[in-house]
């Protein structure tokens, strides 16, 4: 399944997407109830996700009722998890060519973890799919790009297995890691320089781990403007899901729809000739096979 997070009546509500329609699940449940967020959904566990496969299934047969059916570009997709109630996990430095390339533009000479490098995104860079990055001139002059498979956590737990860690896997999304090149250099870590408002959209949906298959295979790309910037696929990582699991839970507690981006591949701007830094009108287009296309316009601030 795909579940989404959309906008009824100003409020969120969750939708289910079937093709070019999104099933208003709340609808579709009616005075059943039925969960009202995405995270609570996730945190109900394999039983509720039973329960919405036959919601679904029931509601295919009503395919030709406006009020659980909406044509999907008519409804405004937010964030699949809008507030996500810890920040984003995220690993650095996954992709052997952009571990290459981040140490060519920096002068250095690659060097390769021995474990996942981890560092995450504040919950207020999150917002959703058509959404506006913001761009401040005064605050960046070199904002970049990073297109990203994530793991959305479903039952949670500490000190997981690789060997059973797709086990905690609810689905999986993208996220497009938007990073300030200026502000990482110049206070020597990641956090700041990742950490600005709306430098992290995700969406456009969440994929069930079943529909998505195994996370590695699926082809990952992201264009400027209609231009292929990067072309990858999610095999290259040099750390799978199941072992970024197994670290991260590492004496540490993973919830419910806790989110993971697992690292980007080659191509960012940081690591081209001359450096083509996102500038205000710039359409970004992230696109993993097997989830579809996160879509965001950059938008500098006057």
């Amino acid at each position: 399944m795909r579940i989404a997070t959309f906008e009824n009546a100003g409020k969120p509500a969750v939708g289910v997407v079937e093709g070019d329609k999104i099933l208003d699940l709340g609808a579709a449940y009616g005075k059943a109830g039925g969960p009202q967020s995405v995270l609570e959904l996730i945190a109900g566990g394999p039983k509720m996700l039973t329960e919405v496969r036959g919601v679904v299934e029931k509601a295919r047969a009503k395919s030709g009722d406006a009020g659980l059916w909406r044509p999907l570009s008519s409804v405004k997709l937010m964030a699949p998890i809008p507030r996500p109630m810890k920040n984003v996990f995220c690993v650095g430095r996954n992709y052997k060519l952009h571990i290459e390339e981040g140490a060519r533009a920096r002068g250095v000479p690659a060097t390769y973890p021995e474990v996942p490098e981890f560092f995450s995104k504040p919950q207020t860079t999150v917002v959703g799919n058509n959404d506006e990055i913001r761009l401040d001139p005064k605050v960046t002059q070199k904002l970049d790009y990073e297109v990203e498979l994530a793991i959305v956590v479903g039952p949670g737990g500490r000190d997981m297995k690789a060997g059973n860690a797709e086990a905690h896997i609810f689905g999986y999304t993208i996220v497009n890691d938007v990073s300030a090149r200026d502000l990482q250099q110049a206070h020597g870590q990641w956090f700041k320089g990742k950490g600005l408002d709306t430098c992290g959209p995700i969406g456009p949906w969440i994929v069930t781990a079943d529909e998505f298959g195994p996370s590695s295979g699926h082809a990952i790309m992201l264009r400027i403007n209609g231009e292929t910037r990067q072309s990858s696929t999610t095999s290259d990582l040099l750390f799978g899901c199941p072992t970024i699991l197994e670290h991260l839970s590492k004496g540490m507690t993973l919830d419910p729809g806790d989110i993971i981006a697992t690292g980007t591949p080659s191509g960012v701007a940081l690591g081209m000739v001359p450096q083509p830094w996102l500038k205000d009108g710039d359409v970004i287009e992230a696109e993993i096979e097997g989830i579809g296309v996160l879509r965001n316009t950059v938008r500098a601030v006057r």
